[in-house]
């Protein structure tokens, strides 16, 4: 489903990532690790379109992705769940849900029941802002929303971060409900090691922008992994 290679991207003159290069597969969780500042946000915003990239391919689908904004990318599939999880907190969730609708047809601009089956409290919920929601809260509608746009290719970026455990095991359980289903392809970037070990299929380890290790579970040892994300 995605496919970069030799990615390159700056902040002013400052260069962030160096040729980073992943594969992405449908029903498959491609995992981005290591430590703080080595360019994992940075990477989800270049895929999503958020901020541009300077240099590399990009295939989505198998379709080459020149410099499009980050709607064209999500009417393309590209679904992004950004650290922070950025909802709009004087909107009802029953409204951050629709935002999502901006980059579907017409016909398809409705919130299908599985995302309340996955999170039921935004059912409960829909009619209460969202900043007046947990921070537990707060990711699964910012997960939610993502999925309203249904994606070909879903980016997480640290989902676990600030969440208190239960939300956290009910997140890895709807990661891995996702994977299952086998219709997209999953990117998930995140710190805390057992939750990321434990969903994902592929690793990418970053340094400094660059990719210092990359593999499936069967080839890379729990050992060595832990090693290469440690300071």
């Amino acid at each position: 489903m995605l496919q970069i290679s030799d990615l390159t991207l700056h902040y002013g003159q400052s260069q962030i990532l160096n040729g980073v290069s992943l594969e992405a597969h449908v029903g498959q969780v491609t995992c981005v690790m290591g430590t703080n500042g080595v360019g994992k946000t940075s990477l989800l915003k270049a895929i999503s379109g958020v901020h541009p990239r300077s240099g590399g391919h990009y295939l989505l689908d198998g379709e080459p992705i020149a410099r499009p904004p980050a709607y064209a990318l999500a009417a393309k599939g590209v679904g992004y769940v950004p650290q922070g999880r950025d909802i709009f907190p004087l909107l009802t969730v029953a409204e951050n849900l629709e935002t999502g609708f901006a980059c579907l047809p017409r016909g398809e601009r409705r919130v299908p029941g599985e995302i309340y089956d996955l999170f039921p409290v935004l059912k409960d919920m829909s009619h209460r802002r969202g900043g007046d929601l947990s921070g537990g809260q707060q990711q699964q509608l910012s997960i939610a929303r993502a999925l309203v746009t249904r994606p070909k290719l879903l980016l997480l970026d640290e989902p676990t971060e600030g969440i208190q455990p239960n939300i956290i095991q009910q997140i890895g359980r709807v990661i891995s409900h996702l994977r299952s289903e086998g219709t997209m392809a999953i990117v998930l970037v995140e710190q805390y090691f057992e939750f990321a070990h434990a969903l994902a299929d592929r690793f990418v380890v970053l340094k400094r922008g660059a990719v210092v290790k990359s593999g499936d579970k069967t080839t890379l040892s729990k050992d060595e992994l832990r090693a290469a994300v440690s300071v």
